[in-house]
């Protein structure tokens, strides 16, 4: 049996609206609205929030198969505001992994709690060069050195809080995306790509008249970038969870941006051996291209299930995204061979 087509167009207008939501672990309520926004559209599928503010859609099949799940999470590094300065300016605190240098001079919007938004910039405290001159270049990148300069006429503690900014408020870096030769560039496809690949995969087999094999669990994570995003929110009754999350691509990595990967082994140890073996049939049985690798620096949503009791059958699966965790970049290649991956997956009985 063939595979149904995937809407390449629809995929793509999907994933650059996506992308450009802003959404940092805490505060990834609007993209979960747009994700959930996007699902209410199928019929077939039955909606629901866990109280964590993930979204759950389930998609019931009638037949005595076991259920399976696939999670995806749509939350991203950001920054919350640390520190109002003498000079008006904000020290940050880092939410996730975000690179410094990858940022520098980068573009932000700041969001306060009474909901105004205030457009800002991240410089280095010794940014001007005919001020500080070779120092800036010898200045670290770090949580002490680097700042947001707001565009409001502050030059004061005071001045800044009466803007409305408040310790906490939510700091969300531009994801600068741009299309071009097939390629994606932008912050945060981890994991925003990914999510687009589950609704591609939804609108495949929807658009082409069929159902999912089984009874199957569509979990959109949204505390992934801080290591509990999927801990909670996957039915008990379920057999098997695909992780679909980004494929390291750098160094000394067999992943690259126009294959999917299946990850063997990561920062939290190997993954399922029967359920990677299955995916590995799948995809030789469909010509998905695809590679094996090892992340050592990485942990998943599907871990943080296993590690808060789950008893499921776990992998993961992903497109290639060069320069994870900074300004990222992806194949239309490895990302069609990922949303194959997962029709496959659902489709196979």
């Amino acid at each position: 049996m063939s595979l149904p087509a995937i809407d390449t167009k629809h995929f793509s207008e999907f994933l650059v609206d996506l992308l450009n939501i802003p959404s940092p672990t805490g505060f990834a309520e609007p993209a979960i609205a747009y994700v959930e926004k996007e699902f209410s559209q199928y019929k077939q599928l039955e909606l629901s929030r866990t109280r964590k503010g993930a979204l759950v859609a389930k998609w019931t099949v009638d037949n005595d198969l076991p259920p399976v799940a696939l999670t995806a999470h749509v939350d991203t590094l950001g920054a919350v505001v640390k520190e109002i300065k003498s000079n008006g300016r904000l020290k940050l605190s880092r939410i996730g992994g975000i690179q410094w240098n990858s940022v520098e001079t980068e573009g932000v919007w700041m969001f306060t709690s009474n909901g105004e938004k205030i457009r800002g910039s991240v410089l280095i405290d010794t940014a001007s060069g005919h001020v500080h001159g070779a120092e800036g270049a010898k200045t670290p990148r770090d949580d002490d050195h680097m700042e947001v300069r707001l565009d409001a006429k502050t030059t004061s503690e005071k001045e800044t809080r009466a803007l409305g900014i408040s310790i906490g408020d939510c700091v969300a870096f531009d994801p600068r995306v741009e299309v071009t030769n097939g390629f994606i560039r932008s912050r945060f496809l981890d994991d925003k790509a990914c999510v687009a690949n589950l609704v591609a995969a939804i609108k495949s087999i929807a658009d082409a008249g069929q159902s999912p094999a089984r009874t199957v669990y569509f979990h959109i994570s949204n505390y992934e970038e801080v290591g509990h995003g999927a801990s909670a929110g996957i039915p008990p009754e379920v057999e098997e969870l695909v992780t679909v999350d980004m494929a390291v691509v750098g160094r000394g990595q067999e992943s690259d941006e126009f294959n999917a990967t299946l990850c063997i082994k990561d920062g939290g140890g190997p993954y399922h051996l029967g359920l990677n073996n299955k995916l590995r049939a799948l995809a030789e049985k469909h010509n998905i291209p695809y590679k094996t690798d090892v992340y050592t620096f990485y942990g998943s949503d599907g871990e943080a299930f296993w590690r808060a009791g789950g008893d499921v059958a776990l992998a993961l699966i992903g497109p290639g995204i060069d320069a994870s965790h900074n300004y990222e970049r992806a194949h239309m290649d490895g990302l069609n061979a990922t949303t194959n991956w997962i029709l496959a997956y659902l489709l196979d009985n």
